[in-house]
């Protein structure tokens, strides 16, 4: 039965990552760190089909991942051919992006949070030996990433792949996904989880204020302290997560909205900075600043609307590729059957009675 807290959980941190993606408010990556959220909620789950299904759970997952991401590429792909991608055997990347698939300059932008496939891909893939591990050595199996991003951020360790900077960064959050699948977050103390949150927080936060970026506090430009901070946060929200949250689904908005976004998550985030990068012009045309607050609100609920459109037109694959029935819109309540009417036998008479005696 599906946890309506880490359900909401992740519709918070979709709603976040579009509207960052739209007002580029760096303070909403410290207030709520929505990618490593999303990846220790995939770790979560990647633990329980490991647990279900053995190593073939590793093929199911990809299973639901990579069609979303084969319509994206169906449109975009021939688009970018169209207008300048030069075609090379590096396209197919697109199919399974284990590393950044190519595009042109409005596609790179359009189409830059592919980063997320291509780490969630490699996470997958690790699982099975991650999960071996953490569970013989669960503290220094989960040292190792924030041991990797260390040695990056210090020089010690020279290198340009963005796969290995972000299992660092991200693969972390990934494995605590792990420590709250197995209860180990739950059964930890609250006098060791909480000096723990705290000795995380404030050490990320000295970094972050000690080695801003060039967007000042935005999380995306500091590793170390992202890393760091949103350790801190997950032991906080996810570390204590309530074994249901039944409260989510008494206003039937709401828990509408968090089904469709639950079940709709890779649709909103692979085709929504489409429609950013589309609307950015706007700002200029009818003579909005950047930071002018009603244009920033116009654009969100306009990308929103956008999103919506293209869920209702493609988000099926979803279903489909979870082996779902496909729904245009999730989260229908089934109807309630109608109860059979009893039939009431008529009464008899005395002489049939006989009659049926007789026929005996």
């Amino acid at each position: 039965m599906r946890n309506r807290y880490l359900d909401l959980l992740r519709f918070l941190a979709i709603i976040r990552v579009v509207v960052y993606h739209v007002t580029g408010l760096a303070s909403l990556t410290l207030v709520f760190p929505a990618m490593s959220v999303m990846f220790a909620l995939a770790g979560s789950l990647m633990a329980a089909s490991l647990d279900r299904c053995g190593v073939p759970a590793v093929g199911r997952r990809l299973r639901r991942l990579l069609p979303s991401l084969w319509v994206v590429a169906a449109v975009f792909v021939p688009a970018m051919l169209l207008t300048g991608l030069v075609f090379t055997p590096w396209v197919v990347l697109w199919l399974f992006p284990i590393t950044d698939p190519p595009a042109n300059y409005w596609g790179g932008l359009a189409l830059s949070p592919i980063w997320y496939l291509r780490d969630y891909l490699w996470f997958v893939l690790a699982s099975p030996v991650a999960l071996w591990l953490f569970r013989r050595a669960p503290l220094p199996t989960l040292a190792v990433p924030y041991l990797l991003l260390i040695a990056i951020e210090a020089g010690l360790l020279t290198t340009t792949s963005a796969v290995l900077q972000h299992f660092g960064l991200y693969f972390g959050a990934w494995l605590l996904g792990f420590a709250h699948h197995d209860g180990l977050l739950r059964r930890l103390a609250g006098r060791v989880l909480v000096p723990a949150a705290l000795l995380l927080a404030g050490a990320g936060a000295g970094w972050i204020l000690t080695h801003p970026g060039p967007r000042g506090y935005d999380l995306n430009d500091i590793p170390l302290g992202n890393a760091l901070w949103s350790a801190a946060f997950i032991l906080v929200v996810i570390g204590r997560a309530p074994a249901t949250a039944a409260w989510v689904d008494r206003n039937r908005i709401v828990s509408r909205l968090v089904t469709i976004a639950n079940r709709r998550a890779l649709t909103i985030y692979l085709w929504h900075m489409p429609f950013v990068v589309a609307l950015t012009p706007l700002v200029g045309l009818v003579g909005w600043s950047t930071r002018d607050p009603w244009g920033l609100a116009i654009r969100v609920v306009l990308v929103f609307l956008l999103v919506g459109v293209v869920t209702l037109l493609v988000g099926w694959v979803e279903d489909v590729a979870a082996r779902r029935r496909p729904e245009l819109v999730p989260g229908r309540r089934p109807a309630r059957p109608v109860p059979a009417t009893p039939v009431v036998p008529a009464p008899r008479t005395a002489g049939a009675d006989a009659a049926g005696t007789r026929a005996r």
